[in-house]
Parts: C-alpha cells; sequence; structure tokens
C-alpha cells in the first residue's frame, strides 16, 4: 500500500496535480515519485513536466522512434512494428539498456493513442512481461504549452538486486522528460 498512499498524496480527489507538483512545475523543475513494486521485483513511477510548446509539438517528439535513444539514456533502439489503419494504435519494439553491467533487453509494446491527449501503453512481448502506463498530455496557455503526466509500471524481466529498477526510473524518467522538453523546444522554433 504504500503506492497507493503515496499516489493519494500526490493526486486531489479530482484527479488533477497536487499543489506541491504545481509548484515545482511552474517553477521549472519536473515533478518526481518512485516506488517499488510490491513484489519487489519492479517499480512504478509518475513524473510530470511542464513544456512551453503546443501539444502536437509534444506528441510528435514523444512518438518519434527517431529521437528515442537520445531523448532516453537506456533506450538503444525503437522501431514501429504495425500501425492501425486509423492511427490510433501501433505496436512498437524497444532495445533498453539499463546498466552495462545488465544485458539489454527487449521489449514489444501496444500503443493506445488519443491524438495530442493521450498514449497508454503496455509490453505485449519480448523480456519485459509486465508492464503498462500512460503519457498524458495536458495544454496550457491557450495551447501553447504542454504539461506532460508519465506513469508507468515494470517488472524486471529477471532477478536484480533490490532497488535497481527503481534506481534506473530515477535516473533515466528525469533525464528523459528534459530531453522531451529539449526536442520539443528546438520542434517549437
Amino acid at each position: 500500500m504504500p503506492f497507493l498512499s503515496a499516489l493519494a498524496a500526490v493526486l486531489t480527489l479530482a484527479g488533477s496535480l497536487a499543489p506541491a507538483w504545481i509548484g515545482r512545475l511552474e517553477a521549472g523543475d519536473i515533478a518526481l515519485d518512485v516506488h517499488p513494486d510490491a513484489k519487489g521485483r519492479g517499480g512504478e513511477v509518475r513524473a510530470a513536466i511542464d513544456i512551453a510548446a503546443p501539444p502536437a509539438v509534444v506528441w510528435g517528439a514523444i512518438l518519434d522512434c527517431a529521437r528515442a535513444a537520445r531523448m532516453t539514456p537506456s533506450v538503444k533502439r525503437c522501431r514501429v512494428l504495425s500501425r492501425s489503419e486509423d492511427g490510433r494504435s501501433e505496436t512498437r519494439e524497444h532495445l533498453v539498456r539499463w546498466s552495462f553491467l545488465a544485458p539489454a533487453i527487449h521489449s514489444v509494446s501496444r500503443l493506445d493513442l488519443d491524438p495530442r491527449r493521450s498514449i497508454r501503453f503496455r509490453c505485449t512481448g519480448g523480456d519485459i512481461k509486465a508492464c503498462d502506463g500512460s503519457w498524458r498530455l495536458e495544454p496550457l496557455a491557450g495551447g501553447h504549452a504542454t504539461r506532460v503526466v508519465y506513469e508507468n509500471r515494470v517488472s524486471a524481466p529477471y532477478a536484480l538486486p533490490a532497488g535497481f529498477v527503481t534506481l534506473a526510473m530515477r535516473r533515466d524518467v528525469p533525464a528523459a522528460l528534459r530531453a522531451l522538453r529539449r526536442e520539443s523546444l528546438e520542434a517549437a522554433r
């Protein structure tokens, strides 16, 4: 239950961000909450960042496989395997290496897309058997800026020392969000 109590502290009843998180975001910082999962084999993360670029630009940066390795330190490769005709879902493959001490991890995920608003994902194959999460984009400043809220729950595909997944999340998620901001701001120019 530690994750649920922490999540309750971060969220208000309406599902929006708590005032402490809003203050951090408005100051240009990243809000971050990371916990180990109940079984001790993975982690849960919730993070947010404000980006001075429209949701359409941020959306494009999140979904651009060519930028994935630049934006997330552990991602070594990203590839779209299939896309629905209506553009509302796709299947992606990632090759991830959390540490030079750990082997590379291959994952396949299904993404359900609500254009410029949200991306829901879940693992469907590869080494990572259990993961699910989302990206939520909220327009700010009349649509000239975007609040990005990221959530992910993942279990390691093999035995790792306690805390390894959460340590990787604490390192990689803020780095990925800062890179998303950088890439979005460059694209908005």
